[in-house]
Parts: structure tokens; sequence; C-alpha cells
């Protein structure tokens, strides 16, 4: 069963275009070009990913992201924008953007991009923990990570994260104890080269603090070497 992708966009050639390319790499469209109609088609198509432009008549980008994360709509969005600005940036991955791409883009990557997204977020059959073989879980303190389950717990509570949040982490816990550069987590989660733009990793490492530590202002697990990156730790015991 082909995967389906939502494209928000209002300029027609470039939902033309868009659709053209993803439909060609074998995946289902559905278009809007405007945001109240993205954010519906969002929530009655059940998309497999959105990729949404972020200046939209009637409801912008940023609100439609917004609304969707607010109603617990995980599904992975790859936000467009005309303007190169850092501050649209961090604000799209802020509110739960997986992606950032400025216009103009090559169909290609967002294609090569929309690949790679939906490959992480492809869902293996759902394994309750108890029942998960133990070598395929890893475990820092109260943290439980499922790579084949794309499921992560803390204190035997499910988290909800975003598909990058859920990257991050695992990657963090796979290299526990060692200090990971922002560069190389850059790297290592995003496939690709983001030179220059590591307040992303910044941003999505807040997040998940939020929801794995009691004291983010004083965290246990995820630790800020100053001047080179963060690191993951097993929690001191009092």
């Amino acid at each position: 069963m082909s995967k389906k992708v939502l494209v928000v966009d209002d300029e027609q050639s470039i939902v033309t275009l868009l659709k053209y390319n993803l439909e060609q790499a074998g995946y289902e469209v559905v278009t809007a070009l405007d945001g109240q109609d993205g954010k519906q088609k969002a929530i009655e198509e059940k998309p497999d990913l959105i990729v949404l432009d972020l200046m939209l008549p009637k409801m912008d980008g940023i609100e439609v992201c917004k609304q969707l994360r607010q109603e617990q709509i995980q599904t992975p969005i790859i936000m467009l924008t005309a303007r190169d600005d850092e501050f649209d940036k961090v604000l799209g991955l802020e509110l739960g953007a997986d992606d950032y791409m400025t216009k103009p883009f090559s169909p290609r990557e967002v294609v090569a991009r929309a690949k790679a997204i939906l490959r992480r977020t492809k869902q293996a059959e759902v394994i309750a923990p108890e029942e998960a073989d133990e070598d395929h879980s890893f475990k820092v303190g109260d943290v439980k990570v499922f790579p084949d389950q794309y499921e992560a717990y803390y204190k035997d509570k499910q988290l909800d994260l975003t598909p990058k949040e859920f990257e991050l982490l695992l990657y963090l816990v796979e290299n526990k104890g060692r200090v990971l550069t922002r560069d190389q987590l850059l790297q290592a989660v995003w496939n690709y080269d983001f030179a220059g733009d590591t307040r992303i990793v910044d941003v999505h490492i807040s997040h998940i603090r939020e929801k794995i530590e009691e004291n983010t202002k004083k965290p246990l697990y995820i630790k800020t070497i100053r001047g080179l990156g963060y690191k993951m730790e097993q929690p001191k015991k009092d």
C-alpha cells in the first residue's frame, strides 16, 4: 500500500511539480492551496507525511503546524519557505516540524527527504515492551528505547515524541557516555549537511528534556558539555 503525502502550498505551479514528482516516486498525493484546507485534509486524509509551505492564505504554515501538534497529530512535517530566515526555521521546528527547506529547491531533494523521513518513521508491528527482546532495546536509568517498535518510555510511560525527537533520543542512548558535538548529531539524525543550523539540535534537546527530566535546569540524563555538545549519562543514585 503506497504512502500518502499531503502537499500544502498556495503556488499552483509548486503543487503541480511536487505532486508529479512524488507520484513518480510511488506516493499517493493529496493537495491543498491554503492553510485551513490543509489542516482539514491533514485530519481527514490521515497522510503519512505533510509538505507544508510557511506562507499560506487563511492560516499560515506555523499556525497549521501548531494546531496539528496541539491536537496530538504527530504526522511528520517538512516545512517550505521562500525566506531563508533563521527565526522562522527555529520557530517551525520548535512547533514540531521535522524538516525545513528553503525555496527554490529541487523536487528531487524533496522526494529524497520525504523518503528518508518515511523510512525512519516506518512502524514495525506494535509489541508491548515486556514482550520485546531485550537485545532490541536500550536502557539508561528510567529511559527505555525500542528501535524496532519506534517507541520510547520514561518510568514505564510511553513518551509522545516527534520522529526527529525519537531519532535524536535513540542516538543519544546508543552513544551513552560519549560527548557528541552538535555537528555530529546533525549528521547522524538529519542525514545531510545542516551546517550552521546547530540551534536545531538545541531545540530538539530541549523538547526531549521536558519529557524525561524532572528538572530541566538540572538535567540528570542529557548533560550539556559547554563548548562541545551533549552527552547522555546514567543518572547517579542519591
